[in-house]
């Protein structure tokens, strides 16, 4: 099966959509973590 130019640039732009999809999850993730490590640090002064 020979892949074309367009199929190689479908490939490499869904690839990079999973990439900046996992990106945005993690970040989320890690700002929803460190918001709640804040609010606990704030409620134990």
């Amino acid at each position: 099966m020979e892949l074309t130019v367009i199929n190689i640039m479908a490939i490499v732009a869904s690839g990079l959509m999973l990439i900046v999809t996992g990106g945005v999850i993690y970040l989320t993730a890690a700002e929803w973590r460190d918001r709640r490590r804040q609010q606990r640090d704030k409620n134990n002064r």
